[in-house]
Order: structure tokens, then C-alpha cells, then sequence
């Protein structure tokens, strides 16, 4: 009886020191793990990007990252991401820095932390130079250029019959791999949003029928704005002329209208060709907007300044000059058009 409970009791200290051995192992390997995955990759100052396509794995990554000796344990890595749960990992464009860890590595793909592309659309640009430069973006899926006007908007869905204008100017930030599609109907909602809102805090009697025409006329603003803060200031000279049945005579229309025949001068003849952007010649606004105005133009356009002024000509340092007569213009035109100063410029000088 003696003997059997010795042998229990020999039993016991060796399956516990099993236990303990174990146990000590298995500390010893979390703690090697937890040591790994705060080491800096292999990765150079210039850092290392990687697109993980959709319906890639973690593994497809790691072993990736193997060959390219940036990881020297993907299992280890896929090990872990089980273990904790993150092996949700998100496609797209990554750029990990210098001092990486593989810890940091996988956080950055569980959370989707993608590289991320940006367009700039400037304020008085054209629809087709917005596009052009959409275009030159290597990270943006391309379906819109070389398609007609009508095919584009068929492609985009959305709801006008031209596209100029309609796009608001402003920086745009996106993953790799996302279309001009998407970028332009983005520009298009938040063009909306802002007309619409605009719309409703408008002036009374204002002589436009739609917001859409408020559009064009804010497009001219755009376009015949020197200095930001005379935005209004014009908004009120084209508003009182539209009012007093005159003709807006504003030569950015007359240029949209000339397309890829104006080379930067405007002739006496191009000034009486008949077309339907020159306000010249036609009654009223033009049919389409010349140009995609900014925020700032839009509520202008339903938010113009009082005042008797008529006319109004650059004078040279970016700002205007306003008349009420037409004899009163006339000299400023004399004054500051007719002998230029050297110096002479239709936009303030750059801040510095």
C-alpha cells in the first residue's frame, strides 16, 4: 500500500513538472513572438509599397513580403493574426516606412490605413480641363476620357444635359484603384449640395428663373473675378444689367465660346461673331456655365452687393474699378486700359 502511493505521488510531480515545463515553453515561445513583432522589418530609408489585390490573404502578403526579404517569419505573422483575431485584412495600396514592425504592419492592414491619391479641381477651370487632369492621376480607374459629352453622362448618371459647370472645384482624396466615375459624381453631389443650399438663402428679386441659371451666372463671376472680395461687387454690376435688359458684354463668355480658337487675345471680330456664348451679341446669360465656380461665386451670384455701379475695368493690380456711367467707364477704360502700366496684372500679385 505504501509503495502504490509513493508511485502516485511520483507520478503526480512528474505530470505537474510536464505541466510546468510546458507551460515555461509556451511563455517562452509568446515572449520570442511578442519580441518579433516589435522589430523593425527589413525595409530602407525610401520605405516599401505593396497593393494587395481584392481576394488576396494575409498569407499571399506574408509570403510576398518573404521573397522580397522585408518579413523573415510569415508564418509567425499569420500565426498571430489567428490567434488575435486580426486576420480581417483590407485590399489596397500600402506604404510602410522605415521602422516598421510587423505589428504595426497589420494593424495598418486590419484598419485599411491604404495610401491614399488626391486631384485638385481649380476654381474657373472648365469641366474639360478638370478632367484632363483627373486623367494624368495613374492611381484612378479611367472610363470617362475619350467618351462623348453624352456618353459620359450616361456613364455617370447623373441628371444634366451639359456637364460644364457642374462640378465643384475643390481637392479630392482617394484610394488607389477608385474611377473617374466615382471622383466626378463626388464632385457633382457636393456641386448640388452647395447650389441647393445657397439657393435658399437668396436675395429676393433676383433675376434669375432657376438655380441653374444662378449657376452660369456664377460661373461669369468666377471667370471676371480678379480679387475675391469684388466677387459681390461684379455679381451686382451683371445682376442690375440683366435687370435693365442690357447685355452682360463680358469677355470670358466671349472666350468659352471661341473654344480652342482663342490664343490668349480676343479681335474686334471675335467680339461681333454671332455665337450663344457671346454676350455681346445674345440678350441674357449664355446657355451652359463657362467655367466650374467656387462657393464663394455661387453666393455671390444670389448675394450681390447694392449699389448703381454698371460697369466695371481692371485696373491693373488685381483689383477693378466700378462706374455707374457709361462716360465715367470709359475714362477709367482710358485710364487703365488704354495706357498699361508696365506692371500691369488682371490678378492681385501671389501672397508671400
Amino acid at each position: 500500500m505504501t509503495r502504490k502511493v509513493s508511485l502516485s505521488i511520483k507520478l503526480l510531480c512528474f505530470a505537474i513538472g510536464i505541466y510546468f515545463a510546458g507551460l515555461v515553453s509556451a511563455l517562452s515561445a509568446w515572449m520570442y513572438i511578442e519580441k518579433w513583432l516589435s522589430t523593425p522589418l527589413t525595409i530602407s530609408d525610401q520605405g516599401y509599397s505593396y497593393e494587395l489585390k481584392p481576394g488576396q490573404s494575409l498569407g499571399h502578403l506574408a509570403y510576398a513580403l518573404e521573397r522580397e526579404q522585408v518579413i523573415d517569419h510569415p508564418r509567425l505573422l499569420r500565426l498571430y493574426a489567428r490567434i488575435t483575431d486580426l486576420n480581417k485584412i483590407h485590399a489596397g495600396e500600402y506604404f510602410f516606412p522605415k521602422g516598421t514592425t510587423p505589428k504595426i504592419l497589420l494593424e495598418k492592414l486590419v484598419k485599411g490605413d491604404v495610401v491614399l491619391h488626391q486631384v485638385t479641381f481649380v476654381e474657373g477651370w472648365t469641366y474639360r480641363q478638370a478632367l484632363a487632369a483627373l486623367s494624368k492621376v495613374d492611381a484612378v480607374e479611367q472610363h470617362l476620357v475619350g467618351k462623348t459629352e453624352a456618353e459620359q453622362i450616361k456613364l455617370l448618371n447623373i441628371p444634366v444635359n451639359r456637364l460644364e459647370g457642374w462640378i465643384f472645384p475643390d481637392t479630392y482624396t482617394f484610394s488607389r484603384n477608385t474611377s473617374d466615375i466615382e471622383i466626378v459624381q463626388g464632385g457633382y453631389q457636393k456641386m448640388l449640395a452647395v447650389l441647393n443650399a445657397e439657393w435658399e438663402k437668396r436675395a429676393p428679386n433676383l433675376p434669375y428663373k432657376s438655380a441653374y441659371e444662378a449657376l452660369i451666372m456664377a460661373s461669369i463671376i468666377e471667370r471676371e473675378t480678379g480679387h475675391h472680395s469684388e466677387r459681390d461687387q461684379i455679381a451686382g454690376v451683371f445682376v442690375r444689367r440683366l435687370q435693365q435688359g442690357m447685355k452682360l458684354q463680358t469677355d470670358p463668355t466671349v472666350i468659352y465660346g471661341m473654344g480652342e480658337r482663342y490664343q490668349g487675345r480676343i479681335r474686334r471680330a471675335d467680339l461681333e461673331e454671332a455665337t450663344i456664348y457671346n454676350t455681346y451679341v445674345i440678350q441674357g446669360l449664355p446657355p451652359t456655365p463657362i467655367s466650374l465656380p467656387s462657393e464663394a461665386s455661387i453666393r455671390a451670384a444670389l448675394n450681390p452687393a447694392p449699389g448703381k455701379a454698371l460697369y466695371f475695368v481692371a485696373k491693373g493690380d488685381g483689383t477693378s474699378e466700378f462706374s455707374e456711367t457709361l462716360a465715367e467707364h470709359n475714362q477709367a477704360v482710358r485710364r487703365y486700359q488704354l495706357q498699361r502700366r508696365s506692371d500691369y496684372r488682371s490678378a492681385p500679385p501671389p501672397a508671400n
